[in-house]
């Protein structure tokens, strides 16, 4: 049975009748995944990886450097370990020499060190010279991939990706995909009764199912359908994880490894992860992730921490930097915002330009200098227009770009950067907005003394929340502001103390990253308001917190 909140939720994302709200609720790991096989392709590259594990080929893990392809790359390393099967490798590109892609350097080198077999992870659907180039190097490609599909897809031996029919789900992660080659081929190894399979225990995978959490958390893809389950299920595992790195994560950071939830993902591992390419060693978290030495991953833990933090540094700095630019030479009215430096670093820009973003919304664009000379960027949007529609629209000003509508990339030449500021300018007048301007509309409406532990446990079923499942947001009408004060090393952290008229219960809430000024009416003790929040553990002060997203004037 579920309450009554529980019933509005599941309505307002359009799950009404009983089978869909049983299987949003209760994810059944055999009912509610489809079968690997109906990726196009399957069968072919399971045949062309059993046929290289037999001939025992050298055989390279090919994965894109952020927190997709590292733990996709973790998954299939965990494979061929429990296979015993020591002839392979892991090749991560470096995100500021190399870049984004699937590289002919990188396949140039494999090639030399005997590699007959490359499988990539999170990257290869539009690399046709790429796969080409391997080829005539006599290296076979798998493609594992969930980017948009280009009008012609690479000359692979496989291309698996689920946006190509008649795989019934378009929106897993590029480490999802990955998990689906692993499964089918751990099911065919089995069916063949080839040795190394046979000693695997059904079922076995499902260990795997924790990186393809993190990665579908941090790759920001819809949390609905099957990711659901994947990343339900994923948290399970992650919360029995054996896995060193996780023990000695959670012990740095107090978090309870039986509890952990999307948000620790979010906002605590797959930052780490991430921090470690962002920072020049990727292959640092890829190591936390698959060491079985208590020892190392403590060091490992320690040495991200140390990443994280000097990221966390740098990009202050970017940003300090950038806000003063803005100060100088933009108005409110302008709604895209470019800003450049050769001496920033480009691997650094996106969460540069998000914060820029954050603060005044629209697309902010920052460009950077890479370790080979290139002018490479990053673009952030508030949704309003979509990136990929804003890049096309700018006719020949970049040399190459890619995205998604929120999110994207450029490299410009030194000769057109100085173009960028107005053509980007002129191409969003061009571009109706995605949808009108307006308030948040919230999920339900409560009293400050509904919030418990039972509400909190009543809601906490639709989790995982995410893209396609947000955090229910409450509207608590009538509320009192108590107390207002600024947290955090920079005081750049707000907190209240919110109280309830009739009952006088009081609850504390806060928002990172925002100071009282930044919501539609500024928080003043005494003052009488409404309250946009969602309702979270506290992991400072225990119990629950409410994470504000604004105060409104009481109508």
């Amino acid at each position: 049975m579920y309450s009554r909140i529980v019933r509005s939720l599941l309505e307002k994302r359009g799950i009404a009748l009983e089978s869909d709200v049983a299987a949003f609720l209760n994810p059944d790991y055999g009912l509610h995944t489809h079968s690997p096989s109906l990726l196009h392709g399957m069968d072919v590259a399971v045949g062309r990886l059993l046929q290289g594990v037999e001939r025992n080929e050298r055989i390279a893990i090919y994965a894109d450097f952020d927190c997709d392809g590292i733990p996709g790359a973790a998954l299939f390393s965990d494979f061929f370990t429990k296979l015993e099967y020591e002839n392979f490798e892991v090749y991560l590109p470096h995100r500021d020499r190399e870049g984004y892609g699937f590289h002919t350097t990188a396949i140039e080198a494999l090639a030399a060190r005997d590699v007959k077999l490359i499988i990539t992870i999170d990257v290869g659907t539009t690399a046709v010279d790429a796969v080409r180039f391997a080829k005539e190097k006599g290296v076979d490609v798998i493609v594992t991939d969930h980017h948009e599909i280009s009008a012609s897809l690479p000359d692979a031996v496989a291309v698996l990706n689920p946006k190509i029919s008649p795989y019934p789900f378009p929106h897993l992660c590029g480490a999802a995909v990955a998990f689906k080659l692993v499964q089918a081929t751990l099911s065919e190894g089995k069916k063949r009764g080839a040795g190394r399979f046979q000693k695997i225990q059904d079922g076995w995978e499902k260990w795997l199912l924790d990186t393809v959490a993190i990665a579908t958390i941090a790759d920001m893809v819809p949390l609905v359908g099957e990711n659901r389950v994947l990343t339900h299920w994923g948290i399970q595992v992650l919360r029995k994880s054996p896995r060193p790195g996780i023990r000695a994560v959670c012990s740095t950071l107090r978090l309870r490894q039986s509890e952990l939830s999307e948000s620790d993902i979010g906002f605590s591992i797959a930052p780490r992860i991430n921090a470690a390419s962002r920072m020049d060693e990727p292959d640092l978290a890829l190591r936390f992730l698959v060491t079985r030495d208590i020892g190392e991953a403590e060091k490992v833990t320690a040495q991200l921490e140390k990443l994280n933090a000097r990221r966390k540094g740098v990009v202050a700095g970017l940003v300090k930097q950038a806000r003063a630019h803005v100060k100088e030479r933009f108005t409110e009215k302008d709604r895209v915002v470019v800003l450049g430096n050769p001496e920033w670093k480009p691997a650094l820009l996106g969460l540069a330009a998000n914060s820029i973003m954050g603060d005044r919304g629209g697309i902010v664009c920052m460009w950077g200098r890479d370790a080979n000379g290139k002018l490479k960027g990053s673009c952030r949007s508030d949704g309003d227009v979509s990136l990929l529609d804003l890049f096309q629209n700018a006719g020949d000003v970049f040399e190459e770009y890619g995205g998604h509508a929120a999110s994207g990339g450029f490299t410009v030449s030194h000769e057109h950067v100085h173009r960028l500021p107005e053509t980007l300018a002129r191409a969003i007048d061009t571009l109706p907005l995605r949808s009108p301007l307006g308030t948040l509309e919230h999920d339900v409406s409560v009293m400050l003394s509904d919030i418990s532990g039972i509400l909190f446990k009543e809601i906490s079923r639709l989790a995982p929340f995410g893209v396609g499942n947000p955090k229910p947001l409450f509207l608590l009408s009538n509320t009192t502001i108590t107390g207002v004060k600024r947290f955090g090393k920079e005081q750049n952290h707000v907190e209240v103390v919110l109280e309830c008229r009739e009952s006088g219960k009081s609850v504390r809430g806060f928002e990172f990253f925002k100071s009282p000024h930044d919501f539609s009416l500024s928080p003043e003790p005494g003052l009488f308001a409404n309250v946009l929040a969602t309702i979270e553990r506290d992991s400072y002060h225990g119990g629950l917190a409410l994470r504000i997203v604004d105060f409104l004037p009481v109508p």
